[in-house]
């Protein structure tokens, strides 16, 4: 999935912030997402864990309105073959593979949320890259990506919950 606004964005050259949601849960999918900012970000942006379900989801589509963005789903079967470590390296190549189809173009930089890059632990991976520990809460374009994320990861944690209501998915 992949988005891009109208009016150019933030930074010259893009730099991209990418997160996850997903790799802690027992269940379901890794979701990454790769933002460029657009010239007028929503205020606001932050750590996605941080936020109320109520203001994320207020969040979600500004940044879907304002940003460029690609979101990528790595799911259980991936996660069983790769383990979560590369299932997340590799949702966060693809979603940075939709970004750039969303933007025409590569960013100069992807800022990266946690200690570890995808550089080299990926296939694939082409872009130079900067992890930041909390950088979801430093960086607003990675705060953007884990906003999308967690809100397209808990849309199809919801959706399995209507499946197998038994297991609760939609609350935990």
């Amino acid at each position: 999935m992949q988005g891009t606004p109208g009016g150019g964005f933030v930074s010259a050259p893009l730099i991209a912030g990418v997160d996850e949601a997903g790799r802690g849960p027992l269940a379901g999918p890794v979701v990454a997402a790769a933002v460029v900012l657009g010239k007028s970000p929503p205020a606001g942006l932050g750590d996605s864990k941080k936020l109320s379900p109520a203001t994320r989801a207020r969040l979600e589509g500004e940044i879907r309105a304002s940003c460029a963005f690609g979101i990528a789903v790595v799911g259980p079967e991936g996660i069983d073959r790769l383990n979560i470590f590369g299932a997340t390296m590799l949702a966060m190549r693809l979603a940075m593979d939709g970004l750039c189809a969303a933007l025409g173009a590569d960013p100069a930089e992807a800022l990266i949320d946690g200690n570890l890059t995808p550089h080299g632990r990926t296939p694939g991976w082409r872009w130079p890259a900067r992890a930041i520990v909390g950088g979801d809460g430093i960086e607003p374009a990675i705060g953007a990506a884990s906003i999308l994320a967690k809100e397209y990861r808990d849309r199809l944690m919801v959706a399995a919950a209507l499946a197998h209501p038994h297991y609760g998915w939609d609350r935990n």
